[in-house]
């Protein structure tokens, strides 16, 4: 909400249906692929958002549409993929810059959610997806008879050399269908709890899989394309807490999970170092421990020993609002981020060395006042935040940040004005064997031939 990408919607579950929690006024909230941008759907329309500052928010685009439920960004792009409850089986692609229709493309069914990457758009429903080739809109695969997933989740990597894409392979337990959208094969199926899952979520570079399940207590990291288990974190002994989203760092050294109750987790993935010896950490060491005694143990209680706490935690000043998280470098020092579904952004400090608790470093309300009806005001009013923003933090916890972080390059790809001249810069993970080159202007003109048609037919079915 991702991703990290991270993109996970606020009105969650409650698809084209409005919003999960009843009296809730905004509807959707995701954040894009490489969390620089948030975008906020409403009933009155949608906005996005620039995230490169902290004590400062651009409202970049504004545009009025009835009930948003679905409003996703690529990337820096001007592409913008709009849903709105009026007509829930249609989906809407803006060159949003130029205030031009790219296209739109009508389903059998409802739509419950969208993901994209700069070369697949996966749009998912109550028992199927579509994939489709994002330059074109051409519809390349149908999956058809998954299993119910009435939620839409799903997620698809933003690095396109794999376009991995996640989705439930079991409608009662947490079975996860791992599946290429590039070469179209399934990769693998990971068997990831024992309940029916809530959360997906993929690295950057794609190479590992977060997931969570109804219950909400146990978050586990798969290793991709093989499935194998690599951490399990714990976020707390209550049952059946929902979790809302998962989001990786941009160096998948850190994961977040927030849910429905005032707590985000963040969780540290302790990598194996040079020397072959793992990082130190308490999970570690008792492993070393009680290795042989646990094989004596209880499977529950040995699985509990063998599970992470969090590294650090965020405590909400809201409460009982559907939320987003992701993880990001804004002005080069790691943030966590927090959108809520009554149209709020909370932007912490994250101290990747220590953990703790974060500092509160903003605090963005995205609608003015003159957007809410009087109830909403006085609600807005009463939560309103006095502590003041912490200074950032000094240089010496600057360089404590890890030194494997992401590299970029200076290969130049989707432009927001001039295509490849001044062409935003691609982080490396993003692409394999060469540069990858969308503009604008030339990949992305509005066309007409998916226009009011349903042609979802005609693609290559499962």
């Amino acid at each position: 909400m991702e991703t990290a990408h991270s993109a996970v919607g606020v009105s969650g579950p409650g698809g084209p249906d409005g919003p999960a929690t009843p009296g809730v006024r905004f509807g959707c909230a995701s954040f894009n692929q490489d969390s620089t941008s948030l975008a906020f759907g409403t009933k009155t329309g949608y906005k996005l958002f620039s995230l490169t500052t902290v004590d400062k928010l651009d409202c970049i685009h504004e545009s009025e549409s009835s009930n948003v439920y679905i409003v996703e960004r690529l990337f820096s792009s001007s592409l913008v993929v709009v849903v709105s409850t009026t007509t829930p089986q249609l989906m809407n692609i803006y060159h949003f810059k130029k205030g031009t229709e790219i296209c739109n493309y009508s389903y059998p069914n409802n739509i419950l959610a969208v993901k994209l990457n700069r070369l697949r758009l996966a749009v998912c429903h109550l028992e199927s997806i579509y994939i489709h080739n994002i330059k074109d809109m051409k519809l390349l695969k149908t999956l058809l008879n998954i299993p119910p997933n009435p939620s839409g989740l799903c997620a698809l990597s933003t690095n396109h050399s794999n376009s991995y894409l996640a989705y439930p392979g079991n409608a009662t337990m947490g079975e996860i269908i791992v599946y290429d959208a590039n070469n179209m094969s399934t990769v693998t199926m990971v068997p990831a709890h024992d309940s029916p899952l809530a959360a997906l979520c993929f690295n950057a570079s794609a190479n590992k899989l977060a997931s969570a399940s109804e219950r909400g207590t146990v978050i586990r990291v798969f290793s991709i394309p093989e499935g194998l288990r690599l951490f399990e974190f714990r976020r707390g002994m209550k049952r059946y807490v929902n979790i809302n989203s998962l989001s990786f760092s941009p160096d998948a050294q850190f994961l977040c999970a927030s849910s429905n109750t005032e707590t985000v987790h963040i969780f540290k993935l302790d990598q194996v170092g040079p020397s072959g010896d793992e990082t130190a950490s308490w999970s570690a060491y008792v492993g070393k421990m009680f290795t042989a005694a646990s094989s004596y143990l209880p499977a529950q209680v040995s699985g509990m020993m063998s599970q992470d706490r969090a590294f650090a935690t965020v405590h909400l000043v809201t409460l009982g609002q559907r939320n987003v998280c992701a993880l990001a470098m804004i002005q080069k020092l790691p943030r966590l981020l927090v959108a809520t579904a009554d149209g709020q952004l909370f932007i912490y400090n994250v101290n990747p060395e220590d953990g703790g608790e974060c500092m509160l470093a903003y605090h963005h309300r995205l609608f003015s006042d003159d957007n809410l009806d009087e109830g909403d005001y006085q609600e807005a009013k009463g939560s309103e935040i006095s502590v003041p923003p912490q200074a950032c933090p000094s240089y010496a916890a600057t360089v404590a940040l890890p030194a494997s972080g992401p590299k970029t390059a200076t290969l130049t790809g989707y432009s927001e004005d001039a295509g490849e001249k001044n062409g935003d810069v691609i982080p490396e993970h993003e692409f394999a064997a060469g540069p990858v080159c969308l503009d604008d202007e030339n990949e992305f003109p509005p066309i007409s031939w998916c226009r009011n048609e349903t042609r979802v037919s005609q693609g290559r079915r499962m």
